[in-house]
């Protein structure tokens, strides 16, 4: 009994991180409507940037741990956006008014520029960041077993659920979500309400890139360190959800993603871990063609 509670409260970080990963990739999938594995390199990208300033800040500016943390994590955020808003602007929103199947082809070469960009950035090196708010939080003992979290766990897991539920109020209580969800379901008609629906494209990407920021910068706090492959293994995680729950309602995609993170982590605990990762792909991959629904062709 400890034990299943022990997998089941390891499975709650996991799942905050895929829950907000979920609603940032479903603001971006409701524009584009076209799957963007860009979205995984940029919480990958986010998580290298952290560490690369963090290196920075303790071994060449010599400020103590909060400073050095507040460094990168400010660093990672402003360059995630910006390459973000570059991405939207200038990449993604043009090909998409063109042809939005062109979205699909830029996206494995926006991927290639920033993966190299950083492993020049970084000469090649993998970094790692000292653990920092390791300490052991207890919820439960008994017969000697122990069940609990460490305190960034939980941090990290409290500041990912309070982001998808502020963003899941922005969308549904503000003016911005009503013009999110109208250019989601119609951007020629939302142009013709008066909505900026370019405008909302770009908004909603750089929204999305802020959100991967902040989960790589709170990834990488826990995991220690962050490469591309797992970047890219995530984001392909993301995608498949995102298809499964549709992009209409992020927080459909968000409690989706939570369950993976949960069934994710139970695997983890009760069979091989060598094939966990192809086993929640499998199933994402059945899910996706059980769920699929032909249109009519127009």
């Amino acid at each position: 009994m400890s034990y299943l509670l022990q997998q089941l409260v390891n499975a709650v970080p996991i799942a905050a991180l895929y829950a907000a990963l979920a609603f940032g990739y479903a603001l971006a999938f409701g524009m584009t409507r076209r799957p963007d594995i860009t979205y995984g390199a940029l919480f990958a990208f986010a998580g290298q940037v952290f560490l690369l300033f963090a290196h920075i800040g303790w071994n060449r500016l010599f400020l103590v741990l909060p400073a050095t943390l507040a460094l990168a994590s400010a660093a990672s955020l402003v360059y995630t956006a910006t390459v973000g808003s570059g991405i939207a602007r200038h990449v993604l929103r043009p090909l998409h008014n063109a042809s939005t199947n062109a979205v699909i082809v830029a996206s494995l070469a926006l991927v290639l520029l920033l993966s190299e960009f950083m492993r020049l950035s970084m000469n090649s090196r993998e970094l790692w960041l000292s653990p920092f708010l390791n300490g052991r939080i207890v919820f439960w003992r008994q017969d000697g077993f122990e069940v609990g979290l460490t305190v960034i766990q939980l941090g990290s897991a409290a500041f990912m659920a309070g982001l998808v539920a502020v963003g899941h109020a922005v969308l549904t209580r503000s003016r911005l979500g009503r013009a999110w969800r109208a250019v989601a379901d119609d951007p020629r008609a939302a142009r013709l309400c008066g909505v900026d629906a370019d405008g909302v494209f770009v908004l909603s990407y750089v929204s999305a890139a802020s959100i991967a920021a902040i989960c790589g910068i709170l990834a990488t706090s826990y995991y220690g360190s962050m490469d591309f492959a797992s970047g890219l293994l995530f984001g392909l995680k993301i995608v498949l959800i995102a298809a499964v729950g549709g992009y209409s309602v992020p927080l459909k995609s968000a409690l989706g993603a939570a369950l993976v993170g949960l069934a994710e982590t139970l695997w983890g605990g009760y069979a091989p871990l060598l094939w966990r990762d192809a086993a929640i792909i499998s199933a994402l991959v059945l899910l996706l063609v059980a769920s699929r629904r032909e249109r009519p062709l127009p």
